[in-house]
């Protein structure tokens, strides 16, 4: 696959599998060779992925029984499609009722089903937000930002988290110390 015009669209599983595995590794062969029309460089892997995830998207609500036109898309569609990526998913998700729920290393394999990871889902929801903007969406009226998306990608992030038995904290960031007025700033300990 040279480009996305080579792209079967045709098939939604197939769309939807190179959206799911460009979300779970990050990859962008598909649209790392496509020539940029708005610059003469090349786009940023993020910028690749983000166009692609918006092609994906457009091509799920053609396919959507009926057909929905963007301007008609609500965050519970956006939940539709995120549940349908799940099929897709790649990260063991253990049922409460497994016995290696909340073990993060399970010694043996088990039925539990695989899901898409939480942080591809929130990086995913992230770049379609971004791309709904970008191409003539009302910031208000973004789906992608819709309370129930934030409530259902804060869900699986704590139901992920408890049947791996890892917390998602947020990370701090380290402020640098207040310096005092009228201080010269520290030695960077070179020696002059």
């Amino acid at each position: 696959m040279d480009s996305y015009q080579d792209l079967d669209f045709s098939n939604p599983d197939a769309t939807a599998l190179n959206i799911a595995a460009s979300a779970a590794t990050g990859s962008s062969s598909a649209a790392a060779s496509m020539p940029s029309a708005t610059s003469p460089t090349s786009l940023s892997r993020y910028e690749n992925q983000k166009r692609r995830d918006w092609n994906t998207f457009g091509q799920y609500l053609q396919n959507h029984r009926p057909p929905l036109a963007l301007s008609r898309c609500s965050g519970a569609h956006v939940l539709e499609f995120l549940r349908y990526l799940d099929q897709f998913g790649k990260t063991k998700v253990h049922t409460q009722l497994c016995p290696f729920f909340g073990h993060p290393n399970p010694p043996a394999p088990c039925p539990c089903p695989l899901r898409q990871a939480w942080g591809s889902l929130d990086a995913l929801v992230g770049r379609l937000r971004a791309a709904f903007e970008e191409n003539g969406g009302n910031p208000e009226a973004n789906p992608f930002g819709a309370r129930a998306v934030r409530l259902y990608l804060r869900e699986v992030r704590d139901s992920q988290a408890k049947a791996r038995g890892v917390s998602y904290e947020k990370k701090k960031r380290k402020r640098p110390p207040p310096q005092a007025p009228g201080l010269p700033p520290p030695p960077d300990g070179n020696p002059p």
